[in-house]
């Protein structure tokens, strides 16, 4: 994986955990969810940058071998 691999998967883990936040209280959501905003635009640019716009098999890929959970291979 190189550096603008990385940097996407991190990118797109921090979108999921920002909004596994926002959605956890879903009172709350509503007035959250603007939070989205900034961890969208950073995944979305890094995404961009490493090429993997629209290649979510590889992007899942990526973020499985950071962090084998959100694939569900730990259960």
């Amino acid at each position: 994986m190189d550096k603008d691999e990385l940097a996407a998967a991190q990118a797109y883990v921090r979108l999921l955990e920002a909004t596994r936040a926002v959605l956890a209280d879903p009172d709350a959501a509503p007035v959250f969810l603007p939070l989205l905003t900034s961890p969208m635009r950073e995944a979305d640019q890094a995404l961009r940058s490493a090429g993997l716009t629209g290649n979510e098999d590889k992007l899942f890929a990526l973020v499985s071998s950071l962090q084998p959970s959100l694939s569900g291979s730990d259960r």
